[in-house]
């Protein structure tokens, strides 16, 4: 149970917007929020609500970006024919919108804002749903991506002398800008767990990239097949980061909650529930708790179900870093309701579960080389595991 948890929010960080037709719509976030003050989760006792977000500076950047590529993003904010491919902007990802540096340099500030709070010690958890850019490399926009905020707070608190973070990406897709950013820093962990390269965006991840040189191990990838669904993406999730994370002994853990691995995603092939994500908010809160000493930062991400999906998740994310889990079987505010009707004329589904009951596969259970779940887990295992001192075989997982 954590008695502080910071929630980050400012209306303006929708204006971080591509425009019409867009999967990364900010209406996502703004549901997502309007749950979860419906259910009341904004005035419990233990939320603490960080506002008033400002845009970072240059200096916050270009610890993770490049010089030329920050001043390419400012040219293309004033221009709304800018095409540069060479550094993503003007794509059919990463369309140009004005304003684009100052919206983009307030989402990393968003996410910045849970990180010093959690670093200060102000809060033992911080939720900033706006954040999770994972996918802006050092020198390039990428996957809707623009300045990767997780990178920009991952930096900062190795500069104020954290001795080792731990990140968890869940997206569906591959945490790449974030393990690109940290590849030969042995001080940051990096553990993606998404759909295998072979079949998604954006073709990286496999379990043989395992960090530079210097930094052997710290890069753990999960490459799961298409179709994975709640109890081997559990058992995936299970079967790797715990193990790792205690070796590692983070001072802090960071988190990449992106739902696009639900089944009603419109642009993947995973088909996790929401009530399998629930069960992975859960493992992860326990994680920071059990090796990270409590402190977590959790951010939002992928999700491109806006309705079904992404407001009913993140508010069980939400509720579950608060320590006051919402039972699935709850009904959504009649509130709520109202209002995606009114916002979108579509109806909003009626309860907090898809109805079913997941659990992790467990291990114990065996081990079988031919199911390519298990296969994915092993290869994972095998590839990074001795670099902890980890033994990967499957006879010792228990």
């Amino acid at each position: 149970m954590s008695d502080r948890v910071g929630i980050v929010w400012d209306e303006r960080l929708a204006e971080y917007d591509f425009g019409p037709g867009h999967p990364l719509a900010p209406i996502r976030v703004q549901l997502a929020m309007r749950l979860a003050a419906d259910f009341d989760l904004l005035r419990s006792p233990r939320a603490h609500l960080l506002t008033g977000i400002e845009p970072v500076g240059h200096d916050v950047l270009l610890r993770v970006h490049d010089p030329g590529y920050i001043e390419a993003v400012e040219r293309a904010s004033e221009d709304p024919h800018y095409f540069d491919p060479a550094h993503g902007l003007g794509t059919e990802d990463d369309p140009v919108f004005p304003g684009m540096h100052r919206a983009a340099s307030r989402i990393v500030g968003a996410t910045l804002a849970a990180t010093k709070a959690v670093h200060a010690g102000g809060v033992d958890h911080a939720v900033s749903l706006a954040g999770g850019l994972h996918h802006a490399m050092p020198g390039a926009a990428a996957g809707f991506c623009v300045y990767n905020d997780i990178g920009a707070s991952i930096a900062w608190l190795l500069d104020q002398g954290v001795e080792r973070v731990a990140y968890v990406d869940v997206d569906v897709h591959h945490g790449d800008g974030v393990q690109e950013m940290f590849w030969d820093d042995p001080r940051v962990l990096t553990i993606s767990l998404h759909e295998s390269p072979a079949t998604l965006y954006p073709g990286t991840g496999w379990p043989t990239e395992i960090g530079g040189g210097g930094a052997l191990g710290s890069a753990v990838n999960v490459a799961l097949p298409a179709g994975t669904s709640d109890q081997g993406w559990l058992r995936a999730l299970h079967g790797v980061v715990p193990e790792v994370l205690e070796a590692f002994a983070p001072t802090l853990l960071v988190t990449q909650q992106g739902v696009d691995t639900h089944f009603e995603d419109p642009l993947a092939h995973l088909l996790v529930s929401l009530d399998g994500q629930r069960l992975a908010f859960a493992a992860l809160h326990r994680w920071a708790h059990r090796y990270a000493e409590g402190r977590w930062i959790a951010l939002g991400g992928g999700g491109y179900e806006w309705v079904d999906v992404v407001p009913r998740a993140w508010t069980h994310l939400m509720a579950e870093a608060l320590g006051a889990p919402i039972p699935p079987e709850t009904a959504l505010p009649e509130g709520f309701h109202a209002f995606v009707l009114e916002a979108l004329g579509r109806q909003a589904p009626g309860r907090m579960t898809d109805g079913r009951e997941p659990w992790p596969r467990p291990l114990a259970q065996g081990f079988d080389p031919d199911d390519p779940v298990d296969a994915a887990i092993l290869a994972t295992r095998e590839a990074v595991f001795p670099h902890h001192g980890l033994h990967p075989e499957p006879d010792l997982w228990f």
